[in-house]
C-alpha cells in the first residue's frame, strides 16, 4: 500500500475509529480533501474465521492487541488492564463493542449546578439534542419510545427496537412486584436491514464478532469517507504534532510505517481522534520549546480527569429454563436510579441475556466427550440469570495518563501510563446497585451464586475526561467546539473530552460530538 503522506490536505484526522470514521466522511463529503492516518491495520478477513479464531482455547485474540507495540504501565490502587479494552485498526473500538447505545441524561451535563460535585459542560443537553438525533441515523439504531427516565427527544429511533428477550421476561415478574420499571435498550445494530448492513441474525457473539454484520463499526463510515475521496492510511503510527513557529497552529502529523519510514503530513485543520489514552499519549510526546510540558497543555490538565464506567452485577442458577445466551447484547434496562439518587453517581442497571456458560464455550474447553458432554452441557446451559451495572465515576484530577519515560514502544517511544484509582463515593455507588440487584434476584428466587461489586468491580472499558471540555482555558484543554483552546487548527474528538461521564454508554454521544464537529471544521476550510 501507498501510506506517503497526501499533498495539500485540507484535514488530517489521527484514529479511523467512530469519532475520526464520523468527521472524515463528513468532510470529505462536503469536498475537503482529508487524510485519515490509523495506527493498526484494516481487518478486512472473514469475520467467521475471526470468531472461530477467537472460540478455540490457547488461539489469540483476532484484534491483535499486545506485544511491544502496545506496552503500556499501570499504577493507582486498582490496575487498568488497558488493552482489553482498545482495538488499534480501521473501526476502533467499535470492532469489539457490544453495541448498545443511549443519550446522556440532562443532568449530566449540569452536575456540578445540580448537585455541586464534578463539572459542568459548556453545552448544555439542548445544544447537542439535534446532533444526537444525527448520530442516531448515523449509526443505525434500533430503539424505542419507551423510557420513562429518558432526556426529552423529537422523532422516535431510525429503526424499531428488538423485542425483550425470554428472560426479560421473567424479569419483568419481579420487577413489577417492586415496582421496577423495565424498558428497551437502543442499540446500534439492525433490527431490520439499514445502511447496506443485513438485520441480526442471532449469533449471540456480539463481543468480541458480530459476523453477519448487523452490528455497527466504524469501518462503515471510513468506507463512505473514502468513497467521498478521503485517503485512509492504516497503519501508520503518528508519533508526534509539529506546530508553526509561533505555536498557534499545527503544520505536520510525523509518522512511521511498517517498513521504517517517517513521513510528515501536512494539512491546514488537525483533527484528534485516536482515543482517551492515545490523544494524551500524542499530545505529550509532541512537547516542544514553547510547549514543554506537551502540545495544547497550557492549563497542565492534558491526560488528568480520567474516568471509566465501573461494573456491578450479580447472578446465578434460576430453577427453570432461561435461555440465556441466546442473545448477546442487553434488550431491557432501566433508568429508573440514575437522576436525584444518593450517593449522586450516575446508575444505569442492566438485565443481562449472556449469564451463564455458553454451550459452545463449554463444549470447547470441556474434558469429557459423548453423552457425559451432553448431560454436562444440558446442564449448564439457559438455567442462568443476571443483572449488571453501569455506576458513574466522578472526574478526579488524582486519575490520570500520562507517559511512562521508563518504559518504551517497539518504536522507542515512551508507553501511556495509566494511574487509575476508585473512591469511597463510587464504591457506596456500586453498593446501591448490588442492594438493588440482589432484591431482584431474591424476589424470582434465584440462588446467586457470584456477585461483582465495591471489592472487586473492574472498568466498563470507556476511556473518558483526559482532554476535557470547557469555556476556561486555565481548566480545560479544548472550548465548547472541541477545539484546543491553545492552538487555532487542533481538534479533539472523542470521549476525552467529556467533562463527566454519566452512567451512559458513551458512543452516541461520541458520534454526536463528531457530528457537530465537523460543522465546525467544514466552515473552516471553506474560510
Amino acid at each position: 500500500m501507498d501510506r506517503t503522506p497526501v499533498e495539500d490536505a485540507d484535514v488530517c484526522i489521527v484514529g479511523a475509529g467512530p469519532a475520526g470514521g464520523i468527521v472524515a466522511h463528513r468532510l470529505a463529503e462536503s469536498g475537503a480533501s482529508v487524510v485519515v492516518l490509523e495506527a493498526g491495520p484494516r481487518f478486512d478477513g472473514d469475520r467467521q474465521e475471526q470468531l472461530e479464531q477467537h472460540l478455540r482455547p490457547g488461539l489469540d485474540d483476532p484484534w491483535e492487541m499486545g506485544g511491544p507495540r502496545d506496552e503500556f504501565t499501570s499504577s493507582g490502587d486498582s490496575f487498568y488492564p488497558l488493552n482489553a479494552a482498545r482495538v488499534k485498526g480501521v473501526g476502533g473500538s467499535t470492532l469489539h463493542w457490544q453495541g448498545m447505545v443511549m443519550r446522556l441524561h440532562e443532568r449530566d451535563f449540569e452536575l456540578d449546578s445540580r448537585h455541586g460535585v464534578g463539572a459542568d459542560w459548556p453545552i448544555s443537553y439542548d445544544d447537542l439534542r439535534p446532533f444526537y438525533a444525527e448520530a442516531e441515523r448515523e449509526l443505525g439504531v434500533a430503539g424505542a419510545m419507551d423510557n420513562p427516565y429518558a432526556p426529552p427527544r423529537e422523532e422516535p429511533h431510525p429503526l424499531p427496537a428488538f423485542p425483550p428477550s425470554h428472560s426479560d421476561s421473567i424479569f419483568a415478574e419481579a420487577c413489577e412486584r417492586l415496582g421496577i420499571d423495565m424498558h428497551s435498550v437502543p442499540n446500534a445494530r439492525n433490527s431490520e436491514p439499514y445502511d447496506g448492513r443485513s438485520p441480526c441474525v442471532g449469533y449471540g457473539t456480539c463481543k468480541p464478532v458480530c459476523p453477519s454484520g448487523a452490528k455497527y463499526t466504524a469501518e462503515s463510515h471510513v468506507e463512505k469517507a473514502e468513497s467521498a475521496g478521503a485517503r485512509v492510511i492504516d497503519r501508520a503510527r503518528v508519533r508526534r504534532l509539529e506546530h508553526d513557529s509561533t505555536g498557534e497552529r499545527v503544520v505536520a502529523a510525523t509518522y512511521t510505517t511498517p517498513d521504517g519510514e517517517t513521513y510528515r503530513q501536512t494539512a491546514d485543520q488537525f483533527v484528534l481522534g485516536c482515543g482517551g489514552v492515545e490523544n494524551v499519549r500524542l499530545l505529550l510526546l509532541s512537547e516542544s520549546e514553547q510547549y514543554p510540558d506537551g502540545l495544547a497543555n497550557s492549563s497542565g490538565l492534558v491526560g488528568r480527569y480520567f474516568m471509566d464506567h465501573l461494573f456491578a452485577g450479580m447472578g446465578g442458577r434460576l430453577d427453570r429454563p432461561t435461555r440465556q445466551n441466546h442473545v448477546g447484547f442487553n434488550t431491557s434496562e432501566t433508568h429508573q436510579f440514575y437522576d436525584d439518587a444518593e450517593p449522586v453517581n450516575g446508575l444505569k442497571l442492566e438485565f443481562l441475556n449472556y449469564a451463564g456458560p455458553s454451550p459452545v464455550i463449554g463444549a470447547l474447553h470441556a474434558d469429557t466427550w459423548g453423552d457425559d458432554l451432553l448431560e454436562q452441557l444440558k446442564a449448564n446451559y439457559g438455567t442462568h440469570v443476571a443483572m449488571g451495572a453501569l455506576v458513574e465515576q466522578l472526574p478526579d484530577e488524582g486519575n490520570y495518563v500520562t507517559i511512562d519515560p521508563e518504559t518504551t514502544d517497539d518504536l522507542g517511544d515512551p508507553v501511556p501510563a495509566v494511574h487509575w484509582s476508585i473512591d469511597d463515593q463510587t464504591k457506596a455507588a456500586l453498593e446501591r446497585a448490588n442492594e438493588i440487584q440482589r432484591t431482584v434476584l431474591e424476589e424470582l428466587g434465584v440462588d446467586v451464586e457470584w456477585a461483582v461489586g465495591p471489592d472487586n468491580t473492574g472498568p466498563a472499558f470507556h476511556h473518558m475526561g483526559t482532554t476535557r471540555m470547557g469555556d476556561d482555558p486555565e481548566s480545560s484543554v479544548v472550548n465548547a467546539e472541541c477545539r484546543t483552546h491553545d492552538l487555532q487548527n487542533l481538534w479533539i474528538a472523542g470521549s476525552s473530552v467529556f467533562p463527566t461521564g454519566g452512567a451512559m454508554n458513551p458512543t452516541l454521544t461520541i458520534a454526536a460530538l463528531a457530528v457537530r464537529l465537523a460543522e465546525s471544521v467544514k466552515q473552516r476550510v471553506r474560510n
